[in-house]
C-alpha cells in the first residue's frame, strides 16, 4: 500500500523529574534528508536515533527533535555556600587591614564572585534513561508512520480514480478511431476529384492510403498505455516505497498519451487526449509525495 511522505508524530515520556519530548515532521524529498535537534544529554546516542529514523521512514525531508522539560526549581543552579562564606571572611579581613568599608549589600557582592553560582555537576545518561528515550522515539516513529499510511490511503484513492478515468477515456477513443479511417479515405478521394483531368492508379492509391493510415494507427500506443495503467494499479498494492516507481510509470503513460495525440488527426480524439493529459498531470503532481 502507498504511504505519503508527509507526516507528523510526537511522543512524550517521563523519567524521574524529566519530561522527554520527541517530535518528528516529514515532507516529500527525493532522498532521506534528515535534520536533528537533540538535547545535549542525548547527543551521544544521535547515530542510533538516526538509524531508527532512517529505517522507519526511508525517504523524505525529516525534522527530528528531542528536548527535555524539567519541573520548576529542579534545575536551579546551587549556591556554593562554603565558597561564599570564604569570600565573606576574606573581604572582612581586607576591610579591617585597609580601612575600606565593607559592602552595603553583601549578597549582591558575594553572588557576583567567581564560581559562587557555578554548576559543577555533570549529568550522565544512564542505560535506564536511554531505554525511556528509545521507547519514546519508537512511539513517535509509529505515530508518524500511521499518519503517513492515512495520507497514503487518500493518495491511493485519488490515483485509482485518475487511472480509471484515463482507462475510460482510452476506451472512448475507439468509435472515433474506426470512423477516422473512412473519413481520411473519403477526404483524399474527394480531394482528387476536385482536380480536373487527373488520372490515378486506384491500386497505387489504395497502397498509399494503407501506408498513410498505418502511420496514424494507435493500436500499439493504446495497448502500451493499457499495460502501464495495469502496472500502475499493481504497483500501488505492493509494499510501501514504490513512489519513484509510480513516477516512472506515469512518465511512460505520458509518452503514450502524447504519441496518441500526435497521431490522432481527429478533433474528437484530440479532445479526449487533452482530458487524459489533465488526469495524468494530477497524478504526476501527487506522485511526488508518495513514499
Amino acid at each position: 500500500m502507498i504511504q505519503s511522505m508527509t507526516g507528523y508524530g510526537k511522543a512524550v515520556a517521563t523519567f524521574r523529574d524529566k519530561k522527554i519530548n520527541v517530535e518528528i515532521k516529514s515532507l516529500n524529498s527525493k532522498t532521506l534528508d534528515l535534520s536533528t535537534r537533540i538535547a545535549p544529554l542525548y547527543r551521544e546516542k544521535e547515530m542510533e536515533m538516526r538509524q531508527m529514523v532512517s529505517k522507519a521512514l526511508i525517504r523524505g525531508k525529516v525534522d527530528f527533535n528531542v528536548w527535555i522539560e524539567k519541573e520548576a526549581g529542579v534545575d536551579a543552579t546551587p549556591i556554593n555556600g562554603a565558597l561564599l562564606e570564604n569570600y565573606c571572611k576574606q573581604i572582612k579581613e581586607i576591610s579591617a587591614k585597609t580601612g575600606i568599608p565593607e559592602p552595603a549589600d553583601w549578597y549582591a557582592t558575594l553572588l557576583r564572585m567567581p564560581d559562587v553560582l557555578t554548576k559543577t555537576e555533570v549529568e550522565v545518561l544512564s542505560d535506564e534513561e536511554w531505554e525511556v528515550v528509545c521507547s519514546a522515539v519508537a512511539q513517535a516513529l509509529d505515530n508518524i508512520v500511521a499518519f503517513r499510511k492515512q495520507e497514503g490511503a487518500a493518495l491511493q484513492k485519488m490515483f485509482t480514480e485518475k487511472v480509471n478515468n484515463i482507462a475510460a477515456l482510452l476506451d472512448s477513443i475507439e468509435p472515433f478511431e474506426k470512423s477516422r479511417v473512412e473519413k481520411i479515405r473519403s477526404r483524399i478521394i474527394e480531394g482528387l476529384k476536385t482536380i480536373p483531368e487527373v488520372d490515378y492508379d486506384k491500386n497505387r492509391l489504395e497502397q498509399e492510403l494503407i501506408y498513410y493510415i498505418e502511420k496514424l494507427d494507435i493500436s500499439e500506443e493504446k495497448q502500451r498505455l493499457a499495460n502501464h495503467l495495469k502496472y500502475f494499479r499493481e504497483s500501488m498494492d505492493e509494499p510501501a516505497g514504490q513512489g519513484k516507481k509510480l513516477g516512472f510509470i506515469a512518465q511512460e503513460m505520458g509518452r503514450e498519451i502524447n504519441t496518441t495525440g500526435s497521431k490522432s488527426n481527429n478533433a474528437e480524439m484530440q479532445n479526449i487526449v487533452v482530458k487524459m493529459k489533465d488526469e495524468l498531470e494530477q497524478i504526476k503532481e501527487q506522485v511526488l509525495n508518495a513514499l
